[in-house]
């Protein structure tokens, strides 16, 4: 069960990563039936402060024993260099080895790197520090083309914000997607950002300079169960098949084809979250042909089946 979470701390402190995981974790929500955790904050050194830049310093209360017999264990970004204190190591090892998980948030995965906790394993960090954490330790297999990485006990988020993702997908593993939801909802973020997927935050119409393009986008958009062309949409704008694609991409930044293609994956999460229709009858009513083709694009942009998707997401 997850109920014991501790954060260590060391050198100097990343503040937002440090406060993702406080936010899921650290925060009483029982009023709301979120399950209390037991939540501490550890370092080598209980009750000497540790810097978050800007002459501010944070004082963690718990000594790294205090965390031998945690559910998880989260490490916070903050430092690429290798010189981590040999107890923050082996505290990391000890957990794994009792039976604990190790949460590390964005340069985090460092620290469980130069543990050993990473190799062989598939894991992720900032996209910009990938690069080096494959060079360090290339028996870890990086890839920095998702939000995080489950692999065993070691969940490893990418930059900043993935620290929300990667928390709230522990949860949702642990109790369900209606406890995670709830903790999204009370810090106002998406709930469906998941490891695997390119991007879970729903994609709105965009703005365009032309109320003609915003019309059309509209009327795409109120039209997506039916068949729809290039053709179509540059009749309805008075214009020829080649320029209104070459507008279209002026104005809405990718191509018609493109852009509806995303707007009925869009539209289809919805209905998976929010329905039990089958998947043929979601493919139908946002415009595939097959339920097939809609498997298709959409483990293209979300990263995952419309089954799996379904599985963690629908309501109830």
């Amino acid at each position: 069960m997850l109920r014991k979470v501790a954060v260590v701390l060391h050198r100097q402190v990343a503040l937002f990563e440090f406060g993702v995981v406080n936010e899921v974790f650290g925060l009483d929500r029982t009023d709301d039936g979120v399950p209390a955790f037991e939540f501490l904050v550890a370092s080598p050194q209980p009750g000497v402060p540790l810097s978050i830049g800007h002459g501010a310093t944070v004082v963690p209360p718990h000594a790294l024993d205090d965390c031998a017999d945690a559910d998880l264990v989260a490490i916070p970004g903050g430092s690429t260099t290798p010189d981590f204190a040999p107890e923050v190591l082996q505290t990391l090892r000890t957990v794994v080895d009792n039976g604990g998980r190790v949460l590390t948030v964005c340069t985090g995965a460092f620290a469980a790197a130069e543990a050993g906790l990473l190799d062989g394993r598939r894991c992720t960090t900032h996209w910009r520090h990938g690069a080096e954490l494959a060079r360090r330790y290339p028996a870890a297999i990086v890839d920095t083309d998702v939000l995080f990485v489950d692999d065993g006990p070691i969940t490893t988020s990418a930059g900043t914000a993935a620290g929300i993702d990667a928390s709230l997908h522990l949860v949702r593993e642990e109790f369900g997607p209606e406890v995670a939801n709830r903790i999204a909802r009370r810090m106002v973020v998406s709930p469906h950002r998941d490891g695997g997927q390119r991007q879970f935050v729903e994609a709105p119409v965009p703005a365009c300079e032309s109320d003609g393009f915003a019309a059309v986008l509209d009327w795409m958009v109120e039209h997506l169960d039916v068949d729809i062309t290039v053709d179509d949409l540059a009749a309805k704008m008075h214009m020829s098949t080649r320029t209104f694609a070459r507008r279209f991409v002026d104005e809405v930044g990718v191509s018609p084809h493109r852009w509806l293609t995303e707007q009925r994956v869009l539209q289809a999460r919805r209905l998976l979250e929010s329905t039990t229709l089958p998947i043929d009858e979601v493919a139908s009513r946002v415009g595939f042909a097959s339920a097939t083709l809609l498997r298709h694009h959409f483990n293209a942009n979300v990263g995952v089946t419309p089954t799996v998707y379904r599985r963690r997401f629908a309501a109830g």
